[in-house]
């Protein structure tokens, strides 16, 4: 497993620690936890629809923060649970760019099992860092 959720959190929000051994993988284990969030099994969207996406930002941390932002627009905009497949985060100047497919189906209580309605990405603790051989990446959701 390329994430594990935290108890140290408080009862409207939940945190959760992703880890990879590059900034691809991080940012696509930090979407994949948050989904996970949402739906009790990832197993069980499948991939209907892709959008492609872009965001970008001075900081790592603010990056990851937009691009969980965009599972979490889909879901309240179109009623969309994605996954984020071929994550591509670089430098972009004097910042960074993630790019990815997002991918999924539309939300359907009789096949997915909904679990937490995230609302919304916070700063609370946010953090992506270098650590030993790889990467992680702290993240608060409020539910």
């Amino acid at each position: 497993m390329a994430y594990e959720y935290l108890a140290d959190g408080v009862t409207s929000d939940v945190s959760f620690r992703a880890r990879a051994p590059d900034l691809d993988g991080l940012f696509a284990a930090a979407a994949d936890a948050t989904t996970n969030l949402m739906v009790r099994s990832l197993d069980s969207i499948a991939p209907a629809v892709s959008i492609p996406i872009t965001v970008r930002a001075e900081a790592l941390d603010l990056l990851l923060l937009r691009f969980l932002e965009e599972l979490v627009f889909y879901k309240d905009a179109q009623c969309l649970l994605l996954r984020a497949a071929n994550v591509r985060v670089e430098r972009d100047g004097a910042g960074h760019r993630a790019s990815a497919t997002l991918v999924g189906e539309t939300i359907d209580p009789a096949k997915h099992e909904l679990a937490a309605d995230v609302k919304a990405v916070t700063l609370h603790g946010l953090a992506v860092r270098p650590v030993g051989a790889e990467w992680q990446a702290e993240v608060t959701v409020d539910v």
